[in-house]
């Protein structure tokens, strides 16, 4: 069996960060979105991965991940021209895909669940597509089944009223009929080809379309609170405390705390869970729970709690705690101490400041 990941989407709910990074790349607990999923490929015994990219990101995503020798996979990478749409994405892969059965998912979604035996079970069969589902409170959002027995009735795509609450939670099963039913469906309001559409011809012409509904923790990190709630839940789930780092005597490490080689902590609290990256330095400050802190990072006389902060990042002399945020590598959050005191803020476009 084969394996898809789409991650041509342009991420605008995640900018500014998306200006200088794809989406997929964010880093998540110290390592990007889409390992996470490549993980949860390779767990169902997919190896042999093609990713869809943009023109603007496959640099990116090739400088991070490769052919995927180090991760243990096989990784090429297709470039979807114009962004159609997820049906028309999927079809930008027929080559790859040739006549083989093929795992799908949508490379920002993060679902911890072991799927083998789903795997396994529409490769033993003559199952045409499986959907995974999940119940939602609010399925307006998402791509909605209503099912007859295990099997898909019908889909609709962001209803403003949901026969269900069965969303669709963004990944696939397919065999090569897919790519017959995208052929054979027009684009939707938006001009992009529905992947709910293809699955609806499907349907509608007596393929076999199942369901299988996950219990597991699943999340679209679309928005940065989604992003963050990921975060938290990864390092909740952070078995044990690591340190290959320099801990001077002055400073308390309490709970699951994992520290990166080289880094130096001095005169510091770090209350886990935590992950703290390479080369890092922290000095005098606070580091609370569900906080991933990359490499590189300098910390000098300040709080912080809930965040995320990628490689290269710092934050200094800074008064108040920060809690619940995300900064961009290479970012500096700073205080001096002249007089008289203002904020001086030199912020790009679609930034975000709360104070």
């Amino acid at each position: 069996m084969k394996g898809l990941v789409l991650c041509a989407g342009k991420g605008t709910r995640l900018r500014p960060l998306t200006y200088t990074t794809a989406k997929h790349l964010i880093p998540v607990a110290n390592k990007p979105v889409i390992q996470y999923t490549l993980d949860f490929m390779k767990n169902a015994d997919v190896s042999q991965i093609a990713i869809v990219v943009s023109p603007e990101n496959k640099d990116l995503f090739t400088e991070t991940l490769k052919d995927g020798h180090e991760l243990g996979l096989s990784i090429e990478y297709i470039v979807q021209e114009q962004p159609k749409g997820i049906a028309h994405a999927v079809y930008q892969a027929k080559d790859f895909i040739q006549d083989e059965p093929f795992l799908m998912v949508l490379g920002d979604n993060l679902i911890f669940e072991d799927i083998s035996p789903v795997v396994k079970n529409f490769t033993e069969t003559e199952t045409d597509a499986t959907v995974l589902l999940a119940h939602v409170q609010d399925p307006r959002a998402y791509g909605v089944a209503v099912l007859e027995n295990e099997r898909i009735k019908y889909v609709v795509e962001k209803p403003k009223e949901p026969p269900s609450d069965l969303a669709i939670v963004g990944v696939y099963m397919f065999r090569k009929d897919i790519f017959k039913a995208i052929e054979n469906i027009k684009p939707s309001w938006r001009g992009e080809l529905e992947i709910t559409d293809a699955i609806a011809y499907l349907v509608k012409n007596g393929y076999s379309v199942k369901a299988h509904i996950i219990t597991g923790w699943w999340k679209d990190t679309g928005k940065p609170e989604d992003l963050l709630e990921a975060n938290r839940k990864i390092l909740d789930n952070m078995k044990k405390e690591c340190s290959f780092g320099e801990i001077d005597k002055a400073s308390t490490i309490q709970g699951r705390v994992c520290i990166g080689t080289g880094s130096v902590i001095s005169g510091s609290l770090i209350r886990g869970p935590v992950v703290i990256g390479e080369n890092c330095r922290i000095f005098n400050s606070y580091v609370g729970p569900y906080t991933a802190v990359g490499n590189g990072v300098s910390l000098e006389r300040c709080e912080i709690e809930n965040s995320i902060l990628m490689d290269q990042s710092s934050i200094t002399d800074v008064v108040i705690r920060i809690d619940s945020s995300i900064l961009g590598k290479g970012v500096k959050v700073f205080q001096n101490g002249g007089v008289p005191k203002a904020a001086r803020l030199i912020v790009g476009d679609l930034s975000s400041i709360q104070l």
